[in-house]
Formats: C-alpha cells, sequence, structure tokens
C-alpha cells in the first residue's frame, strides 16, 4: 500500500462504502445489524444521518444544527445521549444514502435539507426525502 492510501488520499477512499450499524442507538429507522451506504463527504446540512468522527471516536448519528448554532450528533433512540459537539474536534466522514434491513432497501436524499454545517443559522424540519424501493416499509 502506498503512503497516499494510508492518508486516506486514493480514488477507493472516495467512493461509498457499507458499514454494519452495531446497537440500538439509531433505531427504529436503522435497527441494530443492518446494512448502511456512506457517501465520502465533509459536508452535511442539518437533519441529515452522517458518519462522524468526534475527538477521535466514530459515530453514526443525525447531524442537528439548532437555533443558536450549537451542533449536535443526535441518536434516535433517546435512551442514547446526544453529543454536542460545537466545541469539540470534529468532522464528518460520510452521510447515509442507503439503509438495507433483510433486503428491504430504502434510498435516503438530502436535497432539501437544513442549512449547511458551516451557516449560521439551522432548518429543523423533516428534510430527509426516504424512498423505500422495495414496495414495503
Amino acid at each position: 500500500m502506498t503512503e497516499p492510501m494510508l492518508q486516506g488520499t486514493g480514488c477507493a477512499m472516495q467512493e461509498p462504502f457499507a458499514l454494519q450499524v452495531l446497537g440500538p442507538d439509531m433505531e427504529p429507522e436503522f435497527p441494530d445489524k443492518c446494512i448502511v451506504i456512506i457517501e465520502p463527504t465533509e459536508a452535511c446540512r442539518s437533519g441529515m444521518y452522517v458518519f462522524a468522527e468526534a475527538e477521535g471516536v466514530r459515530w453514526f448519528r443525525q447531524y442537528r444544527r439548532d437555533e443558536q448554532g450549537r451542533e449536535w450528533l443526535i441518536a434516535l433512540n433517546e435512551t442514547f445521549p446526544d453529543i454536542e459537539v460545537t466545541r469539540l474536534e470534529w468532522k464528518v466522514l460520510g452521510v447515509i444514502i442507503q439503509r438495507n434491513v433483510r433486503r428491504k432497501i430504502k434510498h435516503y436524499e438530502y436535497a432539501d435539507a437544513g442549512q449547511a454545517s458551516s451557516a449560521g443559522s439551522a432548518d429543523t424540519s423533516n428534510p430527509i426525502n426516504a424512498v423505500d424501493i422495495t414496495g414495503s416499509a
């Protein structure tokens, strides 16, 4: 392996990749053991499901930016705490574009998501257009 690949700059580092969800943090939308497809990017907007790294720990959460400009990584399962990342060293590694639960595939489109993470305000409306391509929920 060459040095650029170790630094994450190779061609393959820009291709979508799959991860298996481990744990109930993002239930019910993303159940334990489901597969998510991640589009590598460093940009996100409020409401997007993201794969992020905060203080050296990687998280699968929903990104939110509130009216005061505070940034959060939100677990959909309320038994898990939200992580305020406003003053932490953190970055987005990618956004979730697809979920697969026992061969039931759902795509996530973010064209109408809220303000970008670098913007000064937030749109907290439901920004995600999810399409179940298997015909059942």
